[in-house]
């Protein structure tokens, strides 16, 4: 426990490394488009720079209670953020996809470390009181990470270029990395002689590592027409199956899935995946769809994120709070996905037409509901287990928040190209040369151009590209609004699960929810 000065320099450091990690799962997203473009590769091959990144969280965040306790809860977060800074620096310097990917993840396991000792340290720092207040402090930094990243990110792709968003981190986690040395509290690694769970950890990696090959290179390959494909599903579902029954039965596993006895944490872990799934898919396909269909710059789409990013700031702190005074989590949790998915159904309503102006609104819902579940999912999942299950409780939601964005990203583009063959053939099926409205658009494309100066035939194979653009522009259109409903439809569905956890009160028994961090 801290106090004065201190206490506030850990708080202000902690929280900025936090942001730097989220910002960097999401900073990518608006700049996607230029990296593809710079590089010489396809959009589906340069997703991997975002979902590498996601993947090492995964693996990571599991480990982080043992490495810390092993190594030394101070030395192992100085490490992880040097290590988060130098990857950081490799991937500005970056010549090739691959090269970069492979630092991105090598990042992911710098960041995936911070994210979960940052909200160790936090709780720590204040006392049992005042608890809630450290609750809703740092998940304002999981609500401002990734809401912010689109607009650096937009910002740095308009004016620098895209190695910039990288550069950033450098002076940020050097001076995070000083912080901490000179104010964190010396700690001691543990000298028990307590074995590494190493199978357990490959399993995760080769399972998990495994599964997201699948779902990303799925849809470009053909899925199981691709012989790779085949392969790496067995593969991934052979690991899973294992690391589950292995990690049930060793003495020290690195996931205690003996928790899952919990029903309450087995929702809620359900829960916390489509609130990882919805807030990194969001923030995903908003940015493409703003700018490969409606055409607005990088920085004008991440500037459009900040409004329902600042509304959650205002109202994070309060939750935790609102929680340790009594407040059953499963309300706030409900007005969240109830919110969140309003967010999808009126993103899903919107047009080539729609300006700026309309997505204010479901930007507010977004930023109001991503507030509202975050610690409430946490403090809820925890809040029927033993006080030596509660750190790998907390651990495993994390996980399946980290883990639910990773598979969120992949799905949604698996979704929207999936979603394009099928608009693409119903709308072809209206535009031929029997259709008295395709005969007339092509007339007056026709006549526009010869009236320029152009021969028929010119005219012609001008209007049928420009007929097709429009195919084009509007199956895109239309894909882009099945993903956001895709959004809706899943936010919507978790609210019965969430009445599920709700159970009768003893008399006279008020209820406080356990505010925690992850170890």
């Amino acid at each position: 426990m801290e106090t004065g000065f201190r206490k506030w320099i850990i708080v202000i450091t902690i929280i900025t490394s936090t942001i730097i990690e989220l910002i960097d799962t999401t900073i990518v997203n608006v700049s996607i488009n230029t990296m593809s473009g710079n590089l010489g590769a396809s959009l589906e091959d340069t997703a991997w720079v975002i979902t590498s990144y996601a993947i090492a969280n995964v693996i990571i965040i599991p480990m982080t209670s043992f490495l810390a306790e092993k190594i030394g809860r101070k030395q192992y977060y100085i490490g992880s953020i040097l290590l988060f800074t130098l990857a950081s620096a490799m991937c500005g310097f970056s010549n090739s996809l691959w090269e970069l990917v492979a630092f991105r993840f090598i990042q992911g396991v710098g960041g995936g470390a911070l994210l979960s000792t940052s909200q160790a340290i936090l709780f720590e720092t204040f006392p049992p009181k005042e608890r809630g207040l450290a609750s809703g402090i740092f998940s304002l930094g999981i609500i401002i990470g990734p809401s912010i990243g689109p607009v650096m990110g937009g910002y740095i792709v308009d004016n620098l270029s895209w190695q910039w968003i990288f550069y950033v981190n450098i002076p940020i986690g050097l001076m995070a990395a000083l912080l901490s040395f000179i104010y964190l509290r010396p700690t001691k690694g543990s000298s028990d002689n307590r074995r590494i769970d190493w199978l357990g950890i490959f399993l995760l990696a080769i399972g998990v590592g495994a599964l997201q090959v699948v779902l990303e290179r799925g849809e470009t390959d053909d899925w199981f027409a691709a012989t790779y494909i085949i392969v790496l599903s067995v593969l991934s579902a052979i690991s899973l199956t294992v690391l589950v029954w292995w990690e049930l039965t060793t003495e020290h596993p690195v996931i205690n899935f003996r928790v899952l006895k919990s029903t309450t944490l087995s929702i809620s872990a359900i829960m916390t995946f489509v609130l990882g799934f919805g807030l990194f898919s969001a923030v995903f396909v908003f940015p493409l769809y703003a700018q490969r269909i409606i055409g607005y710059s990088a920085f004008q789409t991440g500037t459009m994120l900040l409004p329902g990013t600042l509304m959650a700031a205002m109202i994070s702190p309060f939750l935790g709070r609102m929680l340790q005074s009594g407040l059953r989590p499963q309300y706030l949790i409900i007005t969240g996905f109830l919110f969140s998915a309003i967010f999808g159904f009126l993103m899903s309503r919107s047009n080539l037409e729609t300006g700026s102006a309309y997505f204010f609104i479901p930007l507010i819902f977004r930023g109001l509901g991503a507030a509202l579940l975050i610690v409430p999912l946490t403090a809820l999942a925890v809040s029927e287990l033993k006080p030596q299950d509660i750190p790998q409780g907390a651990a495993l939601n994390n996980m399946m928040r980290q883990m639910g964005g990773s598979f969120g990203i992949a799905l949604i583009n698996t979704y929207i190209a999936n979603r394009a063959a099928v608009n693409r053939t119903a709308l072809v099926t209206h535009v031929t040369a029997a259709d008295p409205a395709t005969q007339m658009r092509l007339e007056s494309f026709v006549r526009n151009l010869m009236a320029h100066g152009a021969t028929y035939l010119r005219a012609m194979q001008q209007a049928i590209g420009s007929l097709e653009n429009t195919v084009v522009r509007q199956t895109f259109l239309l894909s882009y609004m099945d993903a956001f409903l895709l959004l809706a439809i899943m936010n919507a569905l978790c609210i019965p699960l969430v009445l599920m956890t709700i159970k009768k009160r003893k008399a006279g028994t008020p209820q406080k929810a356990v505010v925690v961090s992850d170890h």
